[in-house]
């Protein structure tokens, strides 16, 4: 006999997916020798979803200053996974894209990341892997649609 479970309300749903967030944080600690910073990283997804954007953008997209962001990007640079070009279209502007070096670290970071989570979900029961998938792939279909939508409601340059 299966217990009844009222439907749990967004609240409930939150403060649970904060905790899974939180605790999917201590397990890439364990996975990461990252001589990247958490702003550093976010540069980097970014610039990998969003390939030749530009500093103000970016800086936008980062709720950051283009000064702040110039300094993050600096160190990126220094460190061999960004690159910085000129734009063709005007000289003025540069547009920042991640390199080979980048990419790499980023697929080396997900795959020590990958191990750390495949052994937690190992110890879990399949059917509760099958309903967190479920429940994953809608969390992650419906917050891209809203940030696509955000995106075009509040004018974004990158397009």
């Amino acid at each position: 006999m299966t217990a009844f479970r009222p439907r749990p309300e967004p609240i409930e749903v939150a403060r649970t997916t904060l905790t899974a967030v939180e605790l999917l944080e201590v397990l890439w600690g364990r996975a990461s020798t990252a001589p990247a910073s958490p702003s550093q990283m976010r540069v980097l997804l970014m610039l990998e979803h969003q390939d030749g954007i530009n500093l103000r953008t970016l800086a936008d997209s980062l709720a950051s200053t283009p000064p702040s962001t110039s300094r993050l990007c600096d160190r990126l640079v220094a460190a061999g996974f960004v690159e910085r070009v000129v734009s063709p279209a005007d000289r003025r502007e540069v547009r920042l894209h991640i390199s080979t070096r980048g990419r790499a670290f980023l697929d080396d970071l997900r795959a020590r990341r990958e191990r750390e989570l495949q052994a937690v979900l190992e110890l879990m029961p399949a059917a509760k892997r099958t309903a967190l998938l479920e429940g994953l792939e809608a969390f992650c279909d419906t917050a891209a649609l809203q940030i696509h939508d955000t995106a075009a409601h509040t004018g974004d340059r990158t397009a």
